[in-house]
C-alpha cells in the first residue's frame, strides 16, 4: 500500500475521486476529496468528499441514508486522481437515480449499452409496471412454478446444445438460460450483487485451498 503523502493534490488541497460500483463497474458519481476527507474514508471505510460549493467536508448519505462502503480505492499513474470502488446503499445521485451520469450525449449505433444491472432493472420494470404483450410480465404473471419450468428447460437446452458441439447454439442457449435465471431472480428478490457477493466469497475459498495444496 503506498503512503497518502505521495499523492498529487491540486492547489487546492483537492483531488478528483471517480465513484464506482464495486459489483457493476457502473461509475457513480465523481467527486473530491482533500487529505482529511481521504483519511476520514480510509479509517471509518465509507466515502467523504470535500464540498467545493460549501467548503467543507460531507459523508455520503449523512443525511439520506444512502452510504458507500469502500472496496478500493486506487490511484492512477501520476498519483493525482482516484477511483474507488464501493458497494453503495441506495441511489448515489441526489436526483434518485442509481448514477449521477444519465444524460446521453453521444451512444455509438454499433455498440450499444448494456450491462446485467441495466436487465435487471428492465425485468423489475416489468413485475411493477406488467406490459401488455410482454413475455416477461406473462412470465411473472403465471407465477413462480412457470418460471422454475423455463429455467429447467433452459438447462436441458443448454446441455444438448453443448453436447452437439455447436458454440453458437450454445451460446444462444446460455444467453436463454440467463435471461430466465434473472427473471427468477427478480421474482424471489435477489439482486446481482447478492449473487457477486456469494462467488466472490467461493473465490476466496478456492484460493485458500489452492494454498493448502500447494503446502
Amino acid at each position: 500500500m503506498m503512503d497518502i503523502n505521495e499523492l498529487k493534490f491540486d492547489e487546492k488541497g483537492l483531488i478528483p475521486a471517480v465513484v464506482q460500483d464495486y459489483f457493476s463497474k457502473q461509475v457513480l458519481t465523481v467527486a473530491y476529496m482533500n487529505r482529511q476527507s481521504l483519511e476520514i474514508s480510509m479509517k471509518e471505510g465509507r466515502t467523504c468528499f470535500f464540498s467545493r460549493s460549501r467548503q467543507q467536508l460531507w459523508r455520503k448519505g449523512e443525511t439520506s441514508g444512502n452510504t458507500q462502503e469502500i472496496v478500493t480505492i486506487k490511484t492512477d499513474c501520476d498519483m493525482d486522481a482516484l477511483v474507488v470502488e464501493v458497494i453503495k446503499k441506495g441511489p448515489a445521485c441526489h436526483t434518485g437515480a442509481e448514477s449521477c451520469f444519465f444524460n446521453p450525449v453521444y451512444q455509438s449505433e454499433e455498440h450499444q449499452d448494456f450491462s446485467l444491472e441495466a436487465l435487471y432493472q428492465l425485468l423489475v420494470g416489468r413485475k411493477t409496471t406488467p406490459k401488455e404483450g410482454s413475455y416477461t410480465t406473462y412470465l411473472f404473471q403465471k407465477g413462480i412454478d412457470k418460471i422454475l419450468k423455463k429455467v429447467g428447460e433452459e438447462c436441458t437446452e443448454v446441455i444438448v446444445a453443448g453436447k452437439g458441439g455447436s458454440k453458437e447454439e450454445t451460446i444462444f442457449e446460455i444467453a436463454d438460460l440467463a435471461y430466465h435465471v434473472m427473471v427468477l431472480m427478480v421474482e424471489m428478490g435477489i439482486e446481482p450483487k447478492d449473487i457477486f457477493a456469494q462467488l466472490e466469497s467461493r473465490h476466496v475459498v478456492d484460493h485458500k485451498v489452492k494454498q493448502e495444496k500447494m503446502q
